[in-house]
């Protein structure tokens, strides 16, 4: 003991010795602020996720408000969101599933599971993989009849995945709204999905025509008469985004997304 003591003290002298600024006690004083950053991060981290799941909770119910034209300014959200009847759909299906409580059960986070999606063969939304169930929220009227419902809606455009939402009169074809919540694109260019102009364009277009071919579309050009109900100007200068919106619009409303869910719900079958 008494020698290993007399090495540790020359040691600890040597490293005394030592200039302030050099190598060694340069790269120990980094690794020391290294950790010690990295915990206090990892600690706030841990600490502040309850209040960015809450946070984040919030932001999801504000957009499905604001697609469904009830939000205000100083509104109480999760008063306002408490009229809508979340509710799980099988998309393999197109009915209403009771597996999973719709009030917890995360769409995004399914796709990362085997078990709960599938991988698509045809991808024109470029999500590669597809959740079988999706969370629909509901809107009745004050007659308590269905008023308005409000589908989760996502694809690739330029540069990121968009995430939002479409929502459909009662009749499941007539659109009220849309809006993107969440992607990356191009300030000033595919961005300009946030702008309020363009969104504007959406309301009152259909879906599908008389026969219930689907023939909503985002194109450039002047629609021909027949197509004029079923038209949305693309973007100016975002033409990848505009085809991405697209593709994902057409995807999710097609027979691989919730055109068996909204047949079924048209014919009272749920």
């Amino acid at each position: 003991m008494p020698e290993n003591d007399a090495n540790n003290e020359g040691l600890l002298a040597r490293w005394k010795a030592l200039p302030v600024d050099s190598v060694p006690k340069t790269v120990f004083v980094a690794t020391a602020l290294c950790l010690f950053c990295s915990m206090v991060v990892s600690a706030a981290a841990v600490s502040l996720r309850p209040i960015q799941e809450v946070n984040k909770l919030k932001d999801k119910q504000m957009n499905i408000l604001q697609v469904a034209g009830l939000y205000e300014d100083g509104v109480n959200v999760r008063e306002a969101f408490s009229a809508f009847e979340p509710r799980v759909v099988d998309l393999t299906t197109g009915t209403f599933t009771d597996q999973f409580d719709a009030a917890s059960f995360d769409d995004r986070a399914a796709v990362s599971d085997p078990e709960l999606s599938r991988a698509l063969t045809e991808d024109p939304a470029g999500l590669g993989r597809q959740s079988n169930y999706s969370v629909v929220y509901l809107l009745n009227d004050a007659a308590g009849e269905l008023d308005k419902v409000i589908l989760p809606i996502s694809g690739y455009g330029l540069w990121s995945t968009l995430y939002g939402f479409i929502a459909l009169e009662e009749d499941g074809n007539s659109i009220f709204g849309l809006q993107f919540y969440d992607h990356a694109e191009t300030p000033g260019l595919g961005a300009e999905v946030d702008n309020p102009r363009w969104k504007a364009m959406w309301p009152g277009k259909a879906l599908r025509d008389e026969s219930g071919e689907l023939k909503i579309t985002v194109a450039k050009g002047v629609p021909s008469p027949v197509m004029e109900n079923h038209h949305i100007d693309a973007l100016a200068g975002a033409t990848l985004t505009s085809v991405g919106v697209d593709n994902l619009v057409r995807f999710w409303m097609g027979e691989e997304g919730f055109a068996p869910f909204l047949e079924n719900l048209k014919a009272g079958g749920l």
